[in-house]
């Protein structure tokens, strides 16, 4: 049982993460953070789900880090010196960000309104991304002051839309609103928000019919893959995966059906 966000199994092997915070849109605390690590322990160990979607309850998919809580937190340990803020807030907001790296369940993001500061990142960090028409995506943290390097911003951005239009956003802190993102790669689909979530499930339910080691091998070959150093280090770390794979029992009962038979 969580309280910052809620989780079902809303397809047999789909899990849904819905965001309940819809006073603050849906804003990260530390709570949901702490939440976000026992949930991602917990799929890790267990490929009962195979897929993952996020979206966030009322009008926001996520604003960000809750400002309330950092201005409550001011005058604790946490911001005593910047060592002890780094250990216990920043890696701690980062942390999300990995978890949803690292989880072996592909993660489709459903963003249904503002995804803003941390909930811009935590879009970026999914594999897909389906939104509204009325969905916006802002990269805020230059406009409080911040670098606009923040939790994966620097990375995952330019490798979806390039470095010119990355750039761009990343240090004007504007807003893009769905149809743009669409045009430009940010999102895989802009769709009306009656059909958002059957349009999640419609790019999960293909991918529930994989081994759970198809899924996982190929996310973490498209995450290590995107930056390797050459070719050869690509293939060969796609040579690993196969092997692994073909003797796995999958390939050959999956191919009999486009065997002639003789």
């Amino acid at each position: 049982m969580y309280h910052t966000f809620i989780f079902t199994e809303i397809e047999p092997r789909v899990g849904l993460i819905t965001l309940n915070r819809p006073e603050q849109l849906n804003a990260i605390n530390l709570e949901m953070l702490d939440e976000f690590n026992d949930l991602f322990a917990s799929l890790s160990k267990d490929d009962a789900i195979r897929i993952l979607i996020i979206t966030g309850a009322g009008r926001g998919f996520c604003a960000g880090a809750d400002l309330n809580d950092a201005i409550a937190h001011k005058d604790s340990a946490s911001f005593s010196d910047p060592e002890n803020f780094l250990r216990l807030v920043q890696e701690r907001y980062a942390a999300l960000i990995l978890g949803l790296r690292r989880i072996p369940q592909p993660v489709i993001a459903a963003v249904n309104g503002a995804a803003a500061g941390g909930g811009f990142s935590m879009a970026l960090a999914c594999d897909i991304r389906v939104a509204t028409p009325t969905a916006s995506f802002v990269a805020s943290f230059a406009n409080i002051g911040l670098s606009g390097g923040e939790l994966g911003s620097s990375y995952l951005l330019p490798r979806l839309i390039g470095v010119a239009r990355s750039s761009e956003i990343l240090l004007t802190g504007r807003k893009v609103r769905g149809e743009e993102a669409e045009r430009i790669g940010l999102v895989n689909q802009v769709v009306a928000k009656e059909d958002l979530l059957e349009t999640a499930l419609a790019y999960a339910r293909p991918m529930i019919a994989k081994g759970v080691g198809a899924l996982k091998l190929t996310k973490r070959v498209l995450d290590q893959n995107i930056d390797a150093p050459s070719l050869e280090a690509a293939i060969n770390l796609e040579n690993r995966n196969q092997t692994i794979m073909m003797f796995s029992g999958e390939f050959f009962k999956l191919i009999e059906p486009f065997v002639k038979k003789g």
